[in-house]
């Protein structure tokens, strides 16, 4: 495996407002904000959920700021399931003015 910018990627501008991206943040994170059709799977639990996975490939993972997503997309490449990382992660998304699903009680903060 290679250094992690070889990792693929893709920009949240690239992706349409409603795309089906695998969120791997905490419970919380997740509550607070995240984008209207993603999945959600927390990181430790993905090798026990490859079910889970959204069906469709590749699979675009997504987490606070890139850096859990980066490892899922290169574990999950190794498995042989094709997934790329979205940059800068729900941070990026939120910056670029991409629509926000959340829990009606928690905050919005990215």
């Amino acid at each position: 495996m290679g250094p992690m910018n070889e990792l693929p990627s893709v920009s949240v501008t690239d992706l349409a407002d409603d795309a089906v991206l695998l969120d791997v943040r905490e419970d919380d994170e997740w509550a607070a904000g995240r984008a209207p059709g993603a999945v959600h799977i927390v990181m430790n639990e993905i090798p026990v959920r490859l079910g889970d996975l959204p069906d469709l490939e590749p699979v675009a993972v997504i987490c606070r700021s890139g850096g859990r997503s980066g490892q899922v997309v290169q574990w999950l490449n190794a498995q042989g399931i094709d997934a790329i990382n979205v940059d800068g992660g729900m941070r990026a998304w939120f910056a670029a003015g991409k629509p926000l699903a959340g829990d009606d009680d928690a905050p919005r903060v990215m």
